[in-house]
């Protein structure tokens, strides 16, 4: 598969059965669809299928890049912009998945981790977690 952002040839990382394409130049992650829900699931994130709808309704925002074609179906994506401060992420229009750039999912994770009805024992699982599965410097993320 092809990086939406480099166009470099990305790797598959398997993580707990969680197939996931990664790349290995700019650190980015695509999710093909559903595979955001099982990653969520297995870090015990909230409600996976909530989670995944609010982004693929969240308005439209404009791009601080050229338009990326989806690295499955090849048309051009949409951006969204999700939480506090906002993560951009790159949405395919035909629901192939989800493109996150490098170190975005550390940052999506994070506020998904640091909700109120999240203890800090589980946060600190969720971001072991993450990090585990893309065995990757985090940005802005630190465990204790």
């Amino acid at each position: 598969m092809i990086c939406p952002n480099c166009k470099t040839d990305m790797i598959v990382v398997e993580y707990r059965q969680i197939e996931l394409d990664h790349c290995a130049s700019c650190h980015g992650v695509w999710f093909d669809s559903g595979e955001l829900e099982l990653f969520l699931s297995a870090g015990k994130l909230g409600n996976a299928q909530d989670t995944v709808a609010g982004i693929l309704i969240a308005p439209v925002v404009e791009a601080g890049h050229a338009t990326r074609k989806c690295p499955t179906c090849r048309h051009g994506m949409k951006e969204v912009a999700i939480g506090q401060p906002p993560v951009h992420l790159d949405v395919c229009r035909h629901g192939d998945g989800l493109w996150f750039d490098g170190g975005e999912i550390f940052q999506f994770v994070e506020q998904l981790a640091g909700q109120p009805s999240v203890s800090e024992g589980v946060q600190q699982g969720i971001i072991a977690f993450v990090n585990e599965a893309f065995q990757a410097e985090k940005k802005g993320i630190e465990t204790k």
